[in-house]
């Protein structure tokens, strides 16, 4: 499973570690994911998304109905 939110749909980055020395070496940032359990009232039921960090506010802030709806817009299985 790729390193992946469903919300934001952010993945990793990649870039260099620069050392004191100035070499440079490659590294990689993943994203904060988070599994995530949430209650949809109109289906009465739960699903579970893995999320970001910025995905779980997004969440809090727009509301889950409005975030699924757009989820499933786009075309994303959960």
């Amino acid at each position: 499973m790729s390193a992946r939110c469903q919300v934001t749909g952010r993945t990793v980055s990649f870039g260099n570690t620069v050392s004191h020395s100035h070499r440079r070496t490659r590294r990689r940032w993943s994203p904060n994911l988070q599994r995530k359990t949430y209650y949809l009232p109109s289906e009465d039921r739960r699903i579970t998304l893995r999320v970001s960090t910025k995905g779980i506010k997004v969440i809090d802030r727009d509301g889950i109905e409005a975030v699924v709806a757009r989820l499933r817009r786009s075309g994303e299985r959960f």
